[in-house]
């Protein structure tokens, strides 16, 4: 029987139903235990209020963000939310305690910006303008944000201090691709505007490390696509990427090879049985039973294990160039970080090489 996963509501509905009940104070209303406020597609929700009260210079209120069943690091987190009333204007926005600032260009809003997205700020918006019209600083914190930014793809982005204030749906739905291919595509977008001509796609953090081990990189220079390998090779045209390096285990690349756009363990078979059938078709004998594609290279002496690496580079550059539409250089490294084999011209990579 499948599972029915819980849905949830992202920070930046919290932001709104926090901003909506500290409106409420700010007015003079009793605060309420519960709080209904539109998503972006115009439906409303009704979320309940931790906390809503008058300050000494304005308002605040607090509601604590339940994603339901996804693993999102601001699970449980508190979304306070302070209203400061201002002599003239409109609202301005802050970060309070735990909300990151943009420090890049390449994102949604300019550097120099408070880390809370488009889409949460209209929801901001139209909560509180149901309430009130006064010019307000809308200051919206997480209380411990910093600390668990580091776990998201922030710091990656330029976003500093804190986490960032999303949401384009207003709904987390468990497990969705939307959320990791919304990162992808700003680590893209990040890469293009700070002047990178050839990224470099890895799976995640052993391939980041192999990759500025190897080669000279720029800090946005490396976009981390965890699974989404069929997403991130496809959208580079559009971002204006005319060649790229795609590094990683052979592990998780010899799944491109195979033809899997989405890499995941649950979605694509483990590439060992592939891996053992290459390197038998390469090397005219059979290369023994190892579990796992690690233990297939660990078989392999010195020549033998750089020819497989390299007929296998050079299936995965193929397959990859297919779904991109230009031209992809291939590195693979084994769990130690150590080159196994690769695929086309390097130069870009390696602007010194000879």
């Amino acid at each position: 029987m499948t599972r029915a996963w819980r849905t949830g509501h992202t920070t930046g509905t919290c932001a709104a139903a926090a901003a909506g009940a500290a409106a409420r104070a700010l007015m003079g209303r009793p605060g309420p235990a519960e709080i209904a406020v539109d998503l972006p597609g115009g439906n409303p929700a009704l979320l309940p209020v931790a906390w809503a009260r008058r300050t000494a210079d304005g308002a605040a209120a607090a509601v604590d963000k339940d994603g339901g069943d996804d693993p999102d690091v601001t699970h449980r987190c508190r979304v306070v939310v302070t209203l400061t009333p201002l002599a003239e204007g409109d609202l301005v926005f802050a970060a309070g305690e735990g909300v990151g600032t943009v420090t890049k260009p390449g994102l949604a809003l300019p550097p120099g910006e408070p880390a809370i997205n488009p889409v949460p700020r209209e929801q901001i918006r139209r909560a509180v303008r149901a309430v009130t019209a006064r010019p307000l600083r809308v200051t919206v914190a997480v209380p411990g944000g910093e600390a668990l930014a580091r776990k998201t793809f922030n710091p990656r982005l330029g976003i500093v201090g804190g986490l960032s204030i999303l949401g384009t749906t207003g709904i987390v739905r468990p497990f969705s691709h939307a959320a990791l291919r919304d990162a992808v595509e700003a680590s893209l977008a990040v890469a293009r505007a700070c002047g990178v001509t050839a990224p470099v796609l890895v799976p995640g953090h052993l391939g980041e490390r192999s990759a500025r081990r190897h080669f000279p990189l720029a800090p946005e220079q490396v976009v981390e696509v965890s699974n989404e390998w069929g997403y991130a090779l496809g959208r580079l045209g559009a971002h204006g990427f005319g060649y790229c390096l795609a590094l990683g285990h052979p592990g998780k690349l010899a799944k491109l090879a195979r033809g899997d756009a989405d890499t995941h363990s649950s979605r694509a078979a483990a590439a060992v049985g592939y891996v053992a059938d290459l390197a038998r078709a390469v090397l005219g004998r059979d290369p023994g039973d190892a579990p796992t594609v690690e233990g297939v290279f660990q078989a392999l002496a010195g020549a033998d294990r750089q020819r497989v690496a390299g007929e296998l580079a050079a299936r995965v550059g193929a397959a990859a160039e297919a779904r991109a539409g230009v031209p992809v250089a291939v590195g693979l490294v084994d769990l130690g970080g150590n080159l196994l084999g690769t695929r086309g011209d390097l130069t870009p990579w390696r602007p010194n090489a000879s």
